[in-house]
């Protein structure tokens, strides 16, 4: 049960900083085709593509570490979980 949960947990800090940009700059998106009344559906995917992109970039090295860092502390425990 707690590795389950582990790993629901990892899931979701993994996958925050990449779905807060998408967030924001479908925000940002909105908020400008609003106020020029533009209404292009295509008009929010390559900027939310290119900032999703700059996040993975930036956080990349963080989230590999985490990732990492899960991993060992799962292969390490899977002789107390044979016993």
């Amino acid at each position: 049960m707690t590795i389950g949960s582990r790993a629901l947990e990892i899931t979701l800090l993994l996958a925050a900083p990449l779905l807060v940009v998408a967030l924001v700059t479908g925000l940002i998106i909105g908020a400008f085709q609003a106020a020029t009344q533009i209404n292009e559906q295509t008009l929010s995917f390559i900027p939310k593509l290119l900032a999703m992109a700059l996040a993975l970039v930036i956080a990349g090295p963080w989230m590999l570490k985490v990732l990492l860092s899960y991993t060992h502390e799962l292969f390490e425990s899977i002789p107390n979980l044979i016993n």
